[in-house]
């Protein structure tokens, strides 16, 4: 599926739409070059489920979680990951416990895409604003937002 993001108040929108749809135990799997708006899209996911305020970008501290929302998120950038091992001695699977992953660079830490609940986005510059092809896993089939 293909979902095409003309403007910044377009990806807000999305991610709102997004946020409205998650359930505990799901993934949002950002992939796309630096600069393509996973974090762009993240923030507008976060604001989605009640948060208020800044979110800064994981890039650094690689887990940055949430709580006080609908349900526990962890937003979560895996670039500087040498090897999908280390996702798990960062302890992941204690942070995703009852709530939701937002992962961008997913492949850095051995990826998502296996998961029934994952929603995996890849996001692209297109000649006006972004393009996003969306590949929904089975628990996702019939709540993606268009």
């Amino acid at each position: 599926m293909e979902i095409m993001l003309p403007d910044l108040a377009a990806m807000e929108r999305w991610g709102m739409a997004i946020a409205q749809a998650l359930r505990p135990g799901d993934v949002i799997a950002l992939n796309g070059g630096l600069g393509a708006g996973k974090t762009t899209l993240a923030r507008a996911i976060i604001a989605g489920l009640g948060h208020e305020g800044e979110v800064p970008s994981p890039s650094f501290a690689i887990i940055e979680p949430y709580d006080g929302l609908r349900f526990p998120l962890v937003h979560a950038d895996f670039y500087r990951l040498a090897d999908p091992s280390e996702a798990e001695e960062l302890g992941l699977d204690e942070y995703r416990e009852g709530g939701v992953l937002i992962a961008e660079w997913p492949q850095m830490a051995g990826g998502f895409a296996h998961e029934a609940g994952c929603l995996s986005i890849a996001l692209e510059t297109a000649d006006e604003g972004r393009r996003a092809i969306v590949e929904p896993g089975a628990d996702w089939l019939g709540r993606v937002p268009c």
